[in-house]
Parts: structure tokens; sequence; C-alpha cells
């Protein structure tokens, strides 16, 4: 029972860390932070072995170096990089890859309809009255990534199996 809970915590993280990237355009590191602990206590209460928790652990920290590489070039924000790790994390090299096409995808479109919204020379007076809005229109702003790191992580994770052995299956 307390692994079902933990796997219900992972979509609400994933859910907090995008919407807290779409307000503020940032993350903060108390969702990455909880989203490593939970890992760990899901992993024990599933059971994994040693082998398979280094598994997992490697794919975070090569994660963490290709994302903290991007970081330092600027073409992702700090947030991004630690998001990214924490859910690799939990998504292990078996769904990694499958982790960052989603993500990849997801961002384009994601960058595209900001792009496309950048485009309209005025925000509706309704949605310009927004302060997150007026942030996201503005072109000197960046794309709150976020979004596409945990919408892919939503999709992928129930795939993987951590998902299906923290739920007994």
């Amino acid at each position: 029972m307390a692994s079902l809970g933990l796997l219900l915590l992972f979509p609400f993280l994933m859910a907090y860390a995008a919407a807290n990237d779409l307000l503020t355009m940032l993350i903060p590191n108390r969702i990455s932070l909880a989203l490593t602990a939970a890992f760990a206590a899901v992993a024990a209460a599933a059971g994994l072995g040693l082998p398979e928790i280094a598994s997992h652990v490697g794919a975070g920290a090569a994660t963490l170096c290709v994302t903290f590489l991007m970081f330092s070039l600027r073409l992702i924000g700090g947030g991004d990089a630690k998001l990214a790790s924490a859910t690799a994390l939990w998504m292990g090299f078996d769904h990694l890859v499958a982790y960052a096409l989603t993500a990849s995808a997801l961002g384009g479109l994601l960058t595209l309809m900001i792009i496309v919204a950048r485009a309209q020379p005025v925000l509706p007076a309704s949605i310009g009255r927004l302060p997150f809005a007026c942030r996201l229109h503005d072109d000197r702003t960046g794309v709150p990534y976020g979004i596409a790191l945990a919408l892919a992580a939503l999709l992928v994770l129930p795939e993987t199996s951590i998902w299906s052995r923290g739920l007994g299956s």
C-alpha cells in the first residue's frame, strides 16, 4: 500500500513541476529532491535489487551529465536539467530513450505553439491580464520545457517495471 501512495506522488510532483514552470518559469529544487526520495522509497517497497537500483541511478547520473552540459551551453534551464535527471532515475536505462524522445517531441510542439502565440502582436485582453501569459508572450523569455518533461514522464512511466512492480502487478 505504501508503494501505491508513492506512485501517486510521482504524477502529483510532475503536475506540480509543470504548473510551476508554466506560471513562474522555475522548477523548485524541492520537486527534484522529492522525486529522488520517492524513488528510493518505491524501489525499497517494490523489492528492487541492488543491480537494478544501480541501473536506475546510472540513468539519472548520465542524464544529469548530459543536461548540465546543455545547461552550461544555455540550451535548457537548471530546473529542467534537475527535473529530467530525477525523472530518468525513475525511468532507468530501459525507458530512458523513450522518455527523451517523447520529451523532445512534446518540447518541440510546445515551442512551436509558443512561437505561433508570440507572432501575435497583442494578446487578447482576457489573457493579457495574466502575468504568466505576458511572460510567455515575451520573446526574450524561454520556453517552460518542464511541461514537456512532466507530460513525457507521465506517458512513459506506466510502461516501466518500477511502475508495475510498485503496484504489485
